[in-house]
Order: structure tokens, then C-alpha cells, then sequence
């Protein structure tokens, strides 16, 4: 019979082997350099986001303190006792504010520059009209220094989507400039009713002045707020802002024609003046809630889009590692083979052999194995009957080998 050579073990092509490893470990640099580029972008811009919030909170409190200090500014022009619990309580909630926030956006040396200035205000008596109103102008602008320290610190004056944007620059710049123009002009008209004849002339230009450091700001708000209308996806931006501008673009309006001279020596109608400035002063405050809503509402919700982008950045960072990880065990495993087991003989599947009287060996050892008993045979199995010689015929006992007839049967 024929036995095959066994086959020789395969070992793998080791420099192909490193070949694919390596571009797999090649791989992992450019996912892994856009993996980080992407997260640190949504880091990024969740850290602006969760800044902006903060701006929003601070400049809430900055627009109590702005109204409450133009009604005192308004009282102690006007010879009237001044409402010191408001503007108290006002500045003691920025206070606190201020402690919490102040060191993230850098406003602790201004707000306490504004918190000393208000604190040192005059009451009503105490000083001449003109230098009460100076005083009261120069906190005025400390108080408006620091909205556009808290809009740059918080990153709202850079905030990149084109809604938002417009409401912060109306909310932290526009409408507290014109919210402490309204109160001026008022006040000029107190001050220029208690004047000489002969100060007239000062009094019309000082109110023209006036008349339009409220108008521009009043403009500019106007123009802002439509833009923001214009430009956002949310569906309640514009009817919430578009009803309450209106009133205020009344408010405004009226307060600028009751103030207005029709020549230099008529005086300004105080009550009407008065009456225009409080409308004025609740349009804006109320404007300003709602500004300041709608801008905490679309800031919140780029908060959560942002941490479901970083939800979806980290799933596919991990699934690409994954991957590359599977990839690179393919490699490792794929050239390794396991040695083949050894195979049976191949014996030819030929016809026996005839047995015959000629070949004695190999009936020998099975009438060997036959007498060997119950230790080279099952028990019970009858000994081998030796038969007669080839040629010898069947009868007899005479022993012999086998022959072909019995071994047939």
C-alpha cells in the first residue's frame, strides 16, 4: 500500500503580516486626530454655551439695578424721597450674583466700583438739582461700562448664531442705554422748568441732546429685535417680541413729542412728561424680561444639542476604535495556521488475494488466533476445523490445511 508524504506546516508570510498591521496602526492616527478635533470643538462651544448662561443670569440682575436707579435718579431730581429699598435690594442681588460669577467673567473690581458709586448716592436735599443729576449720570455709565464687560466676558458679544446675537447686543447694550436715556431726558426737563429765563436756550439743547441719545438707542433696538425675528427657527420668538416692541416703540414715541420745544422760550409740559416716562420705563422693563427669555431659551437649547452632538462624537469615537481593534486582531490571527493532524494510510481498495494452499502464513496466524481460547477469541466461538489438503477431497479426519471450498464457506 501507498502512504503519502505528510504535507509541510505553513508559516506566515511575516512581512505581509506587518505590512497590514501597520496600515491598520496607520489608521488609527486620522480618526483618532478627527476624533479629539470634533470633541474639542463640542467642548468648546458647550464651554461658551454654559458662559453665555451666566452672562444671561448677570445681566438680568444689571437690568433691576438699572431701573431701580433711574427711578432714583428721576426722585432725587425731582426734590422727592428716594426709594432706597428698591435699589438696595437690587445691588444686593447682583452682590450675590457677583460672588458667584464675578471671577469667571471678571467683573468683581467694576461691579464693586458701581456697587461703591450707587452706595454713595445723594438723597433727595442734599446737593443742588444739577450736581444730583451729574452724580447720578456718572453711576449711570459705570453701570453701563459693566453690561459690555459682562456681554465680552461671557462671550454673548461674539455669540455665532445670528438670533441670539441680535437679542444679546439689544438686551446688554441698546435697551439700557435707552432706558437711562428716557430717565435723563425727564430729568432735564425737571431741571430746565426750575431754571432762569435766561438758561432757556441751555435747557433746548440739552433736551434736543437728549431727545436723541434716546431716539438712536430706541432705533438701533428696534432694528435688532426685527432682525432677530427675522432670523430664527423659533416658532414663539416673534409674536412674544413683536407685541411688546410695539408698545414700547408707543411708549417711546410719546415720551420724545412731550418733551420736544416748539420754540425757545416755551417750557415742557412736566406732567405729561412724567406720565410718558413711567409708560416708558414699564415697556422697556417688560421688553427686557422678555428679551432676556427668549435669549436664556435659545441658549439653553444649543446646551442640549450640543451634548447630544458630544453624545454622538463619543459613540462613534468608540465604535471607529472598535473597529480598528477588531481589524488589527484579523490581522494578528489570520496568518496563524494550526499544524494539519496526520492522516490514515491510503491503502488501495484492491481485490484479497486468493487464499490458497501456497500461502500458509497468513492462515496460520489465524488458526492461531483461533486456539488462542477465550483470551484471542469471544467465548463460545467454536475452534477452527482444519479440512484437508487441496485436492484431497472433503472426507477424513485426516488433518490438513484449508482448502478452497471451506474457506468459501
Amino acid at each position: 500500500m501507498t502512504v503519502p508524504a505528510q504535507r509541510p506546516r505553513r508559516w506566515p508570510n511575516a512581512p505581509g503580516k506587518a505590512l497590514r498591521l501597520s496600515l491598520a496602526v496607520i489608521l488609527i492616527a486620522p480618526i483618532a486626530a478627527l476624533f479629539v478635533q470634533l470633541q474639542g470643538s463640542v467642548d468648546d462651544d458647550q464651554e461658551l454655551a454654559v458662559r453665555e448662561q451666566h452672562g444671561i443670569e448677570y445681566l438680568r440682575s444689571l437690568a433691576d439695578v438699572t431701573v431701580a436707579l433711574t427711578e432714583a435718579q428721576s426722585a432725587a431730581v425731582a426734590g422727592r424721597p428716594v426709594l432706597r429699598e428698591a435699589l438696595a435690594t437690587a445691588v444686593e442681588r447682583t452682590t450675590v450674583i457677583d460672588t458667584r460669577l464675578g471671577a469667571e467673567l471678571r467683573t468683581r473690581e467694576r461691579w464693586a466700583g458701581v456697587r461703591a458709586k450707587i452706595e454713595a448716592l445723594p438723597d433727595r436735599g442734599a446737593t443742588a438739582p444739577d450736581a444730583v443729576f451729574t452724580v447720578y449720570r456718572e453711576a449711570a455709565d459705570l453701570l453701563l461700562a459693566l453690561y459690555d464687560k459682562v456681554r465680552e466676558s461671557s462671550g454673548l458679544m461674539r455669540d455665532p448664531e445670528a438670533d441670539s446675537y441680535y437679542l444679546q447686543d439689544a438686551v446688554g447694550e441698546e435697551l439700557p442705554f435707552a432706558l437711562i436715556a428716557a430717565g435723563r431726558l425727564a430729568d432735564l426737563a425737571v431741571l430746565g422748568a426750575a431754571r432762569r429765563p435766561a438758561e432757556r436756550l441751555r435747557t433746548v439743547v440739552e433736551l434736543t441732546a437728549a431727545r436723541t441719545s434716546l431716539l438712536d438707542p430706541a432705533g438701533d433696538l428696534i432694528e435688532s429685535l426685527q432682525a432677530a425675528v427675522d432670523s430664527t427657527e423659533s416658532p414663539n420668538l416673534g409674536g412674544n417680541l413683536l407685541n411688546q416692541l410695539d408698545s414700547y416703540q408707543r411708549a417711546i414715541e410719546a415720551l420724545a413729542a412731550a418733551s420736544a420745544l416748539t420754540d425757545g422760550t416755551s417750557a415742557a409740559d412736566l406732567t405729561q412728561i412724567a406720565a410718558a416716562r413711567v409708560t416708558a420705563h414699564a415697556a422697556a422693563e417688560q421688553l427686557s424680561t422678555i428679551i432676556l427669555t427668549e435669549l436664556a431659551a435659545l441658549i439653553d437649547a444649543r446646551v442640549d444639542r450640543l451634548a447630544r452632538d458630544q453624545q454622538i462624537t463619543i459613540g462613534a469615537g468608540v465604535l471607529a476604535l472598535l473597529l480598528l481593534l477588531a481589524l488589527i486582531a484579523a490581522i494578528l490571527l489570520g496568518g496563524r495556521r494550526h499544524p494539519a493532524a496526520p492522516t490514515a494510510p491510503n491503502i488501495p481498495d484492491t481485490p484479497s488475494a486468493e487464499v490458497t494452499g501456497t500461502e500458509p502464513g497468513r492462515w496460520d496466524a489465524l488458526v492461531e488466533w483461533s486456539a488462542a481460547g477465550p483470551s484471542g477469541a469471544p467465548a463460545g466461538t467454536p475452534a477452527a476445523r482444519p479440512v484437508a489438503a487441496a485436492g484431497a477431497g472433503t472426507g477424513g479426519d485426516s488433518p490438513g490445511t484449508w482448502g478452497r471450498t471451506d474457506a468459501a464457506r
